[in-house]
């Protein structure tokens, strides 16, 4: 897109953790004395007309073991792909963001992936070739958004009794004060200039903290998370579930917010595949789509979450036993620091629907937030709003989830018919109207435009 700036961005890179990191007593999966009794029958065979009969029955997907990978797991195990047809459905772990991204440039011909599980907006920076090596733009379409919530800010333990919580307004004073001792306070997220950055940016700057001038960020990989809590190297952490919480469960740590506290129901990460995979197989493709949205419909289940849990605990996914997984998952938070504990299934990661509406359907007004957060710190140049539209028509395939919903049988009332879910109000009263992007970053305090 012509209004994008090329230059490359300055990303840290996210060495792979090999000697993965794990809690105590995580190793193995010992059997889960909660998890269901029996599990679910597996899907059957859907009868597929020669309209509906996929291209292929293979395709490629990264993945990487935080909760909002698990539609794509579930699919797999329940036989939700193979129920359309796509028997030969691979779900791979990437070690993290960085090679995921360098495996669906080179796509699965080359020994990589044809897409998967993504922060946002990383379907579009990858693209526009923002992000990639040489700038090489890789076409990417966004076919379905996989979950809401289930992230959280996890603040270190040396830090306990300083007013950090949901709102930093408190912790101010505190914060800034470490910037003028010499030693500033330390925010990680697993990748930059995405999802994870975003929340733990916006949640500073709404108590008055400039995350670019009184406070130190960095990427770290999930997996480094308790080492460098443990020995005191960080003091806070953006990242998706399990990890915020495993850090509460191991004494390492205290949750200061959920990101279902600072937006309910917020866009969370994606299902973007490959355009010439997508072009090349649309049958297939909508395939792909009706087994996501029937494994989330499962997910949402409240009676399907023990055995959801003892599933994606395996060593092949997240490699951490059922009884850490289940209690997220049921919406109970141990929060720490005094605070209360927070029991709320509505709070926990959703798959397919919440109050706000569809889950799964990729909304192009969320995507237009993402790219107008990029604007508000400067990732993208101011003139990206005047374009962003057509640039979100093109990489956001909407039409493509309404086609696969309607021949699943989706009831109407779960198919929006337009591609904005109209006003976004956050938890600090800010509001982001989809048709004026511009008036929200004018009413934000702080921010840093190019």
């Amino acid at each position: 897109m012509g209004s994008f700036n090329r230059r490359k961005f300055l990303l840290t890179s996210a060495a792979t953790a090999t000697g993965a990191l794990f809690l105590k007593g995580c190793a193995g999966n010992p059997p889960d004395p909660n998890a269901a009794s029996s599990p679910s029958p597996t899907a059957t065979t859907a009868t597929l007309t020669p309209e509906m009969a996929p291209e292929t029955t293979a395709v490629k997907l990264g993945f990487i073991p935080i909760f909002e990978s698990v539609p794509l797991i579930i699919a797999k195990e329940k036989g939700f792909f193979a129920k359309y047809g796509m028997t030969d459905v691979e779900v791979s772990k990437q070690a993290n963001w960085g090679a995921a991204r360098d495996n669906v440039e080179i796509g699965s011909a080359g020994g990589g992936i044809d897409g998967g599980q993504w922060q946002m907006p990383m379907p579009y920076l990858i693209s526009e070739g923002l992000i990639t090596k040489n700038n090489t733009k890789v076409p990417m379409y966004v076919l379905a958004m996989l979950s809401t919530q289930g992230n959280g800010i996890a603040i270190a333990k040396n830090q306990s009794g300083k007013n950090i919580g949901l709102d930093t307004s408190k912790a101010k004073d505190y914060i800034s004060g470490l910037k003028a001792t010499g030693t500033p306070f330390r925010a990680a997220y697993t990748f930059p200039k995405v999802n994870q950055d975003f929340w733990i940016r916006y949640w500073l700057a709404a108590g008055g903290i400039n995350p670019d001038t009184e406070v130190s960020l960095l990427t770290v990989p999930a997996a480094q998370t308790v080492a460098n809590m443990k020995t005191g190297t960080m003091d806070g952490f953006s990242t998706g579930d399990p990890w915020p919480a495993r850090i509460v469960k191991e004494d390492i740590g205290f949750m200061a917010a959920l990101t279902a506290q600072i937006w309910p129901s917020h866009p969370e990460e994606y299902l973007a595949v490959r355009a010439d995979w997508v072009d090349k197989n649309p049958k297939a493709t909508k395939a792909l789509l009706k087994g996501v949205m029937e494994a989330q419909q499962w997910c949402d289940q409240q009676s399907n979450r023990a055995e959801l849990a003892q599933i994606v605990s395996g060593a092949q996914y997240f490699n951490v036993p059922a009884t850490i997984l289940e209690p997220m998952l049921m919406g109970n938070y141990v929060m720490g620091d005094g605070q209360p504990d927070i029991n709320d299934y509505k709070k926990a990661v959703q798959y397919w629907k919440t109050d706000r509406g569809s889950v799964s359907y990729p909304y192009k007004s969320l995507d237009l937030w993402f790219l107008t957060e990029s604007v508000r710190w400067g990732f993208l140049p101011q003139n990206t709003l005047d374009t962003a539209q057509a640039l979100i028509d093109k990489v956001n395939r909407s039409d493509l989830w309404r086609e696969a919903a309607q021949e699943a049988g989706i009831a109407a009332a779960d198919i929006p018919t337009t591609d904005s879910r109209g006003v976004e109000t956050l938890f600090d009263g800010i509001t982001f109207d989809p048709a004026n992007p511009k008036a929200y970053l004018d009413s934000l305090k702080i921010k840093k435009l190019a």
